[in-house]
């Protein structure tokens, strides 16, 4: 009993600089960050609160609304075409193909490069100057056009062309792992009672994946949330407005315009968006396991 509890003494103690880091630097800062802005804070915290001053002037913020609107523009067809697009490369893969490993490592390595990246790659290739486009042209298609990155109605898709290039071979190797788990009884009876392939995928393969591709769209919904770095690098929130995105606003304002009163009612925000991004999957994920204590 003395080795035992001596044993979990030093596991506490060595977990305590975790928990430091944990309750002072993460829910510390978060909870100094919403107290700043109650305040007038510019480019030095202040103690001067204003009540919900901030948070007026925030969704008075016509930069602040069109970047609300464009994280979820962004945020729906980015996790859509991450999880279809992936859900199809795995049946591919699935189908035990030649060169599979080398197709799964060529799908995934997009999602290895980093945002930026990424942002800098599709930013070159579709530059109306320097790019696809350009190349096209030189080619004697003189009509031929592609400029997405600089077309104010266009380059939100851009980003979303580019973030489910990088994003889908995630959800593909989350939705491959699954695959592979399904026992392979369930094929052999689906091919005896002659069940096409793609039936066999959405009606008792998908199903099954429910659970994992939950999982993956909760990730990359927290990704979107707090998308930055692609934008900065392809298009830096513009043309115009078009591509703002809420990270970007706060940023702009914290070290742009040096406004830490407005900048920390933006990341409130923000993390009230990621709790609310999370929220569903975690109250899905407690209802299945209820039902599966009340069937045990």
């Amino acid at each position: 009993m003395h080795t035992k509890r001596k044993r979990n003494l030093s596991v506490t103690l060595a977990l305590l600089p975790t928990w430091f880091a944990a309750v002072v630097v993460y829910i510390g800062t978060m909870f100094w960050s919403i107290r700043m802005s109650f305040t007038d804070s510019t480019l030095f915290p202040s103690s001067n609160y204003v009540g919900f001053a901030q948070y007026v002037k925030l969704f008075h913020s016509a930069k602040w609304l069109a970047s609300l609107q464009n994280v979820l523009i962004f945020g729906v067809l980015y996790v859509s075409g991450c999880l279809v697009l992936g859900f199809l490369l795995a049946a591919a893969l699935d189908r035990k193909i030649r060169f599979e490993s080398a197709f799964r490592s060529i799908f995934l390595y997009p999602y290895a490069m980093s945002f930026v990246v990424t942002g800098l790659v599709w930013q070159w290739m579709l530059n109306p100057t320097l790019g696809i486009q350009a190349s096209v042209r030189s080619l004697g298609w003189e009509t031929f056009v592609l400029d997405w990155v600089v077309n104010r109605n266009m380059a939100i898709y851009a980003l979303v062309l580019a973030g489910v290039w990088q994003g889908a071979g995630l959800v593909m190797v989350i939705a491959l792992a699954g695959m592979r788990g399904i026992e392979a009884e369930q094929w052999k009876a689906a091919r005896i009672d002659g069940i096409p392939v793609w039936r066999i995928y959405v009606s008792i393969i998908l199903p099954q994946l429910g659970p994992a591709l939950a999982a993956a769209g909760m990730l990359l919904a927290m990704g979107v949330i707090k998308t930055y770095d692609i934008v900065v690098a392809m298009t830096n929130g513009g043309p115009g407005n078009s591509t703002e995105v809420p990270a970007k606003f706060i940023m702009d304002n914290l070290f742009g315009r040096q406004n830490l009163g407005l900048a920390t009612a933006g990341a409130t925000m923000l993390v009230l968006g990621v709790v609310l991004a999370v929220a569903p999957f975690r109250y899905a994920m407690y209802l299945r396991s209820n039902r599966a204590k009340g069937a045990a």
